[in-house]
This record gives structure tokens, C-alpha cells and sequence, in this order.
């Protein structure tokens, strides 16, 4: 249900629900451009150090959400947004946005849209395109739906954590935001399992991979992405993570899914998820999910 959001002020007060690596950086940006922020994370030891840049740190959801204009989830799936949002529900006020920025899904979107309609709070499908340097920069690509009557409400908190917003549509319900974000997301997985197996095959066959690079250097198949993935790799860059190693899992399965849901097989998404799960389970499921290149090797090798 679309709703007028009631913001009489330049200066929002933000509820944050989530800091960690997306979610911290977002905060700090948005106490930075000047709104009152409230924080809230289940390991409350993420939260505490945005207490520096100004943001309130609360001991619960529904602590972080009171009184708020605009409430930002940015959290690891729709279950954990379900689960933390009934938690706020208590002090959630009506006619508030919801900016929902975790990658939730899309089936996950439609049970959020209904507690949202419940609540009287105007949502925003609202997912991010980015990894940790351009969201500590506020460099993040916002995809964005929800109502046009609401959106000067959530426009200072965009701006403050995204170089640009592209909106999508004027139902959040619908999820066009989303599908935009998995389209996406599919190509950044994709790229990133075939950067860990052109490594693993070339230290195999023992090929120097900068070979690789100077032989298609230049050219249509040369990318910034493939190098900045790489790189992690041979310099030992894994950790801190940009994105890590399950979450790109979640991500992987979501995609999927939503694939099978349409009558489209996804191979390559589903072999990545595969991946990202072995590596994990090698014990590199907090590194940066470049290190799905471990998952072509024996757990007791020296790759």
C-alpha cells in the first residue's frame, strides 16, 4: 500500500538495522551528511565503532526504529529482515520509509511488502551495486523502487550513500529493483568464479597468470574486474572481505532461484554456488569471494 511519507525537516532521523560491511558504511555516510543515525547489529561489537561518526548505537531493533523517518535494513537475507523487523515492529511509526537494501530475493520481497502494508510504512526495494571501497566512499549505485510521492523522503539517504539512484519502478512490491540487482549480481558471480578457475588452471599447467594479462591486454576480453579480482588472490588481499565468500553463496542460490521460478536454468550460477559453499567449508567463508579460487584445489593442498 503506498503511502505519503511525513518528513517536515531536511534532517532525517535514520534507523539502521544491520553494520556490517554494506551496512556500517552506509551509516557512516548518512551520519556524516548530517542526519541523526541509530544503529543496531545482533554482534553489537560491529555497531559500536560508528558510535565515532556520530550514530547512536541501540541495544534493539525496536530501539533504533523509534521515532524514525526512514528505516534502512541492510542485513543478510529476507528471513534475518523478517525475523529483526518484528522485532522493531513495536516502535515502528506509521507512514515512515522502509528502505530495504539487503538482497532478499525476490519471493522474500513479496512477505516484506506485506508487513510493510501491515505497519503502514512505505517501502522502498531499494538493493545496492558495490563492495566495500565504494560504499566507505558513498560511491554506491543505488537500484531503487517505491511511490513517487514518497521519494523526496529517501533521496537525502540515497544521496548520501550512492553516486547515483536509478529507479526502477513505482512498486516496491513488485520488486523491479530486485530482478535488476540479480541480473546483475549473476554477471559479478559469474566473473568472479571464472577469475578463480583461469588462476587454478593456470597454476596447474604452470602458467604465469600475468602472462595471461599481457596476452589479452587491451583487448575485448581484457577487465578492470579481472584484474582487481586477481589480485586478491596472488597478492594475498582476501581479507578484510569486500564481499565475502557466503554471502556470494546466498547471493548464487538466490539467483537460482529466481531463474527456476521463471523456467531458466541457470548452470553457471549453480555451479558458483557450489563453489562459494566449498570454500567455505575450507574455512574461507569470511574472506573476500575471490577466494572461491581455493574450491578448485584438495582442502590439504598447498594452492
Amino acid at each position: 500500500m503506498d503511502r505519503k511519507v511525513d518528513v517536515m525537516t531536511d534532517k532525517l532521523t535514520v534507523g539502521v538495522l544491520g553494520t556490517g560491511i554494506m551496512g556500517a558504511a552506509m551509516a557512516r555516510n548518512i551520519a556524516r551528511a548530517g542526519h541523526t543515525v541509530r544503529v543496531w547489529n545482533r554482534t553489537r561489537a560491529k555497531a559500536e565503532p560508528l558510535a565515532a561518526d556520530g550514530a547512536r548505537v541501540a541495544d534493539t531493533p525496536a530501539e533504533a526504529v523509534e521515532g524514525a523517518d526512514v528505516v534502512l535494513t541492510v542485513l543478510y537475507d529476507g528471513g534475518t529482515v523478517r525475523d529483526v523487523m518484528a522485532e522493531a515492529a513495536p516502535a515502528l511509526r506509521p507512514g515512515a520509509a522502509w528502505v530495504q537494501s539487503t538482497t532478499a530475493g525476490v519471493a522474500a520481497l513479496v512477505e516484506l511488502a506485506a508487513f510493510a502494508g501491515e505497519k503502514g510504512l512505505v517501502l522502498f526495494d531499494a538493493p545496492v551495486l558495490g563492495t566495500r571501497q565504494p560504499a566507505e566512499a558513498g560511491q554506491l549505485l543505488v537500484l531503487a523502487a517505491g511511490p513517487s510521492e514518497g521519494r523526496d523522503a529517501v533521496t537525502p539517504v540515497f544521496d548520501a550513500v550512492g553516486a547515483r539512484t536509478v529507479w526502477t519502478g513505482e512498486d516496491a512490491a513488485a520488486g523491479s529493483a530486485t530482478r535488476l540487482k540479480l541480473v546483475a549480481n549473476s554477471w559479478v558471480l559469474a566473473a568472479t568464479t571464472a577469475t578463480g578457475e583461469v588462476l587454478a588452471l593456470a597454476k596447474a599447467l604452470g602458467v604465469e597468470p600475468r602472462s595471461f594479462f599481457d596476452a589479452i591486454a587491451g583487448g575485448p576480453l581484457d577487465m578492470g574486474y579481472l584484474h582487481a579480482k586477481a589480485g586478491l588472490v596472488l597478492d594475498g588481499g582476501l581479507s578484510p572481505a569486500s564481499f565475502s565468500v557466503s554471502t556470494a553463496e546466498k547471493d548464487a542460490r538466490l539467483i537460482v532461484e529466481a531463474g527456476e521460478q521463471h523456467g531458466v536454468r541457470l548452470d553457471v550460477a549453480a555451479a558458483s554456488a557450489e563453489r562459494f559453499a566449498r570454500a567455505a567449508a575450507q574455512g574461507h567463508a569470511d574472506e573476500d569471494m575471490a577466494a572461491a579460487y581455493f574450491a578448485s584445489f584438495d582442502p590439504d593442498s598447498d594452492a
